[in-house]
């Protein structure tokens, strides 16, 4: 997860002046390096986590728990992951404001949304019946143990990048597969 001087100088912005873009923060540690077994411990849930599951879907769940954990890092990753696996920029964009904008998604991927948002942010009363019980409509038993151990697995990551402070800007689809 080391980003070269290369990648570093040649990442994310496409504009003329680049100049006028505020400096970009370091890494508070490099924790996979600190914890490798610990990251391939997370390495391992994530793809056991995603078994069975639309892979569009997936990235929306991510995409979703990483924005309500403000986390940069994941956010860069899984808004170039969805646009690789060919998802729209525009359903990426709205997603933020799903809610007022439910008609780009299907009534099966709002109820993961809204699992995401309920499983992620734990302190605003747990997980509601109805929005289990909606989710528990759309997706059969065993695909529901899965999308909750995605969701569970993407705030594992959030965590460790919002508290390392990871760098956003970097990261480029299919980097991290082996």
């Amino acid at each position: 997860m080391t980003i070269t001087n290369e990648q570093q100088s040649t990442h994310h912005h496409n504009h003329a002046d680049a100049g006028s873009y505020a400096p970009e923060h370091s890494p508070r540690l490099q924790w996979a390096k600190l914890a490798p077994e610990v990251y391939k411990a997370v390495a391992a849930l994530e793809i056991a986590s995603k078994k069975g599951l639309d892979p569009a879907l997936v990235e929306l769940v991510k995409l979703r728990a990483s924005q309500l954990n403000h986390c940069a890092f994941c956010i860069d990753m899984h808004s170039k992951d969805a646009i690789a696996a060919g998802e729209s920029v525009e359903r990426i964009v709205l997603l933020g404001a799903w809610e007022e904008s439910r008609h780009f998604y299907t009534e099966k991927e709002l109820a993961a949304i809204e699992l995401t948002e309920a499983v992620t942010v734990l302190t605003d009363g747990f997980v509601p019946d109805e929005v289990y019980e909606k989710a528990a409509k759309h997706f059969e038993e065993r695909e529901l143990a899965q999308l909750i151990a995605v969701i569970a697995t993407i705030n594992v990551w959030n965590r460790f990048g919002v508290t390392t402070r990871m760098v956003p800007g970097h990261y480029t689809p299919g980097m991290f597969k082996s």
